[in-house]
């Protein structure tokens, strides 16, 4: 997209001082290290792009010093901060304003009941002028002996009652007991759901599958079965392929639903049932094809076959455990519902959810309305939260430590249920995506709108709460696809590209206390997904929460460019030899990450110099395999895979993962980033190296897939 004269003008205008101290104030930088380590400025133009989004104006010398005052007085203008979260054992201070000599007690309300009464401190700090008054401070102590939860401050003044939550969370996950015999270590298998198919599925790997995935992998020895997001997309057709695009990341994309296994299909009238068995005749025969997963009909044959059963009805304890579920899931489940049941009957000419006109008449009468089509989605999540829950209690029954490890998306689609129902906290005219890096020389627009870091202050971080809270309500851990965004984010001014951003900082503490409070509440393992330019502290920090990092081994490189040797990798992470942004390990030794990317028009650099750098990746990786022994003498394209599972097997990661498409011998790139429709995106269904179905039941006596587990053990448990 060409450049504005008003954007061409901010990006060559040199940023003044007031600018870059109003930028520090609200968190955005105005300059960032790049992946080579050479030191960026901002442009103005992006600078106040952002500063706009956070509704703070900054466009003409005027604005930006009543901006500056504003931020400045911003905290003396509320008798309590909007939220505050802190880390149990370490004592924390809550500052309280009131008029300048009032009284004033603060307490806590506990979220079990009871209430504990804060000291004051006698620590002094200058009164400030605000707003035509004398606004004073006082400071009290958060004890560290304060129990773990989600409790409220209440502060009493003569001048009126202030309330704002208090979070107190962990100060370190610690890692449950995993496999004694492999050094308090565990393997487990990663792989995108959609991609594993049955005879029994719908054309789509569902929560059926997912439960046969982890009888399969218990009996490997796994301990964990990492899949691809499951948030929900759209509930019509056409359908978002990408799971990290989701319309919501709070609640389970219905796609995943086997239908014969809701228990209501066993009372249908035989008519009834042949429709939902015709349905299935449909669309079960691309379980055996090899080519791109086509969600659309996969959902145009399992919606009908859902509205069916829906429509049968339940018995009264089945309602009532609907009910419940309803009651349980609250506000953010019916507005869901509302989006989906909205989004079925309108279009985007007339859209009732608009920022203008989605008044709280005009949602109540939509509410009345949509009352069946809403019934109906929230009778889906219901559904599908049984069917994961049963997975993961078959993941458990089958031996595995953790079980389901699910995956957080880093953002939703910019026109789904959350970017309406979290209007309030997200900010506009602004796309998260990455700066330039190795693999994506162009950077990355990830399209997808950024929380606003003060909104979610304001809030309670509430957003992030329920989100993860609901994610883990089945699993045994959570990865956190690009941690760093709990730290900062790459946000694009609308109409600028990939390059044109700027990082903006979120409240780390409070954003990893959050998702630790509510990990520990479920008793899960978090793992976050800390690739690409990460600050070194960011590392250190996550790893004295007990967040678990990631290694993907051909990340792994030490200063002059050599594969680090296993010894050398960290403790607390999550090894693997490939991500799914890479083609599975035999099309990455094959160089397909290079012709792929430049059949694509992809690459920044000639063709010859990638490759010839991918080819020196590869030889340097496959000379430290020879060097430890594990590589025999013009080995087979199995035994290298193999080779290069038994490397990560050596270092001391607490979690090794093995991606099935790995295991089978596909070669065909999962997702390619940069790309939207010029590859087939998410839709690769698991395949062996002569692009044949694999499908679940096959998977037991898949001779490739034994051998890599038994090579990968074994190293394991020597290394232990």
């Amino acid at each position: 997209m060409s450049e504005t004269p008003e954007q061409a003008e901010g990006h060559s205008e040199p940023v003044g001082h007031d600018l870059r101290a109003l930028a520090r104030a609200h968190g955005v930088a105005t300059e960032y290290w790049d992946i080579d380590g050479t030191r960026q400025q901002v442009s103005a133009g992006t600078i106040r792009g952002v500063l706009a989004a956070l509704d703070v104006p900054a466009e003409t010398p005027e604005q930006i010093e009543r901006s500056l005052v504003d931020a400045d007085l911003a905290p003396w203008r509320q008798m309590l901060p909007p939220s505050v979260i802190v880390t149990q054992g370490v004592v924390s201070k809550v500052p309280v304003h009131v008029t300048d000599g009032t009284a004033v007690d603060l307490v806590v309300d506990l979220e079990e009941g009871g209430e504990v009464a804060l000291e004051q401190l006698d620590e002094w700090t200058p009164a400030h002028e605000v707003d035509g008054r004398t606004v004073g401070r006082a400071t009290f102590e958060v004890p560290r002996t304060l129990p773990l939860g989600w409790h409220t401050l209440r502060a009493t003044s003569p001048e009126g009652v202030a309330t704002a939550p208090l979070a107190v969370t962990p100060a370190r996950l610690e890692l449950p007991e995993l496999r004694p015999e492999l050094g308090n270590r565990c393997w487990g298998l990663m792989t995108q759901l959609y991609s594993v198919r049955s005879e029994r599925s719908w054309g789509f790997g569902d929560f059926a599958d997912l439960a046969e995935l982890t009888t399969t992998g218990g009996e490997l020895g796994a301990d964990f079965l990492l899949i691809n997001p499951l948030h929900a997309a759209e509930p019509t057709t056409p359908i978002t392929p990408s799971p990290y695009l989701p319309a919501t990341r709070r609640f389970v994309n219905p796609l995943y639903i086997r239908p014969e296994e809701i228990t209501e299909i066993g009372y249908l009238p035989t008519s009834q049932r042949t429709l939902v068995e015709w349905a299935f005749d449909g669309v079960s025969p691309a379980n055996s094809d090899p080519g791109p997963i086509d969600r659309d009909a996969v959902w145009d044959a399992k919606r009908p076959a859902l509205e069916t059963i829906f429509a049968a009805g339940r018995s009264r304890s089945r309602q009532r455990e609907l009910d419940a579920f309803r009651r349980e899931q609250g506000e953010g489940l019916e507005d869901f519902a509302l989006w989906c049941a909205v989004h079925e009957r309108y279009d985007e000419r007339d859209w009732p959810l608009t920022v203008e006109n989605a008044t709280p008449g005009t949602i109540a009468a939509l509410r009345r309305e949509l009352a069946d089509r809403i019934d109906f989605h929230v009778w889906l999540q219901w559904v599908a939260d049984a069917q994961l829950g049963r997975a993961q209690q078959a993941a458990r029954d089958n031996g595995m430590r953790l079980g389901i490890m699910h995956d957080l998306a880093v953002g939703v689609h910019p026109e789904g249920a959350d970017a309406w129902s979290l209007r309030d906290v997200l900010a506009r005219g602004i796309s998260v995506g990455a700066p330039p890096d190795f693999y994506n020389q162009q950077g990355q627009d990830w399209s997808q709108p950024p929380l606003r870091p003060d909104a979610l202050a304001a809030s309670g971080y509430a957003p992030v709460r329920d989100m993860v809270r609901t994610v883990l309500r089945h699993a045994g851990a959570l990865r956190v696809d690009h941690i760093i965004g709990f730290f900062r984010l790459w946000w694009i001014p609308q109409g600028a590209s990939p390059s044109e951003g700027t990082y903006v900082r979120y409240d780390h503490d409070a954003m990893i206390g959050v998702l630790a409070l509510e990990a520990h509440r479920a008793g899960a393992v978090v793992i976050g997904e800390d690739l690409g330019t990460v600050e070194p502290w960011v590392r250190e920090y996550l790893e004295r929460r007990g967040i678990l990092g990631t290694s993907v081994l051909w990340f792994e490189n030490t200063e002059d460019g050599q594969p680090r040797p296993p010894e050398e990798y960290r403790r607390l992470v999550l090894a693997t030899v490939t991500t799914h942004d890479l083609p599975p390990t035999a099309g990455y030794l094959a160089e397909e990450h290079v012709d792929l990317r430049n059949r694509l028009g992809l690459l920044t650099e000639p063709v010859a110099q990638v490759r010839l750098e991918a080819r020196i990746q590869r030889e340097r990786m496959l000379a430290a395999l020879a060097s430890r022994g594990l590589l025999p003498d013009d080995p087979t394209e199995r035994q290298t895979v193999e080779a290069l599972h038994a490397f990560i097997a050596q270092t001391p990661s607490a979690l090794v993962g093995v991606s099935l498409a790995d295991a089978v011998g596909e070669r065909r790139t999962q997702n390619q980033p940069g790309t939207d429709t010029e590859y087939p995106n998410w839709k690769i269904p698991l395949a062996d190296g002569g692009e044949r179905c694999v499908l679940v039941s096959d998977l037991p006596d898949n001779a490739r897939l034994g051998s890599l587990v038994t090579t990968l053990v074994r190293e394991l448990r020597a290394d232990a």
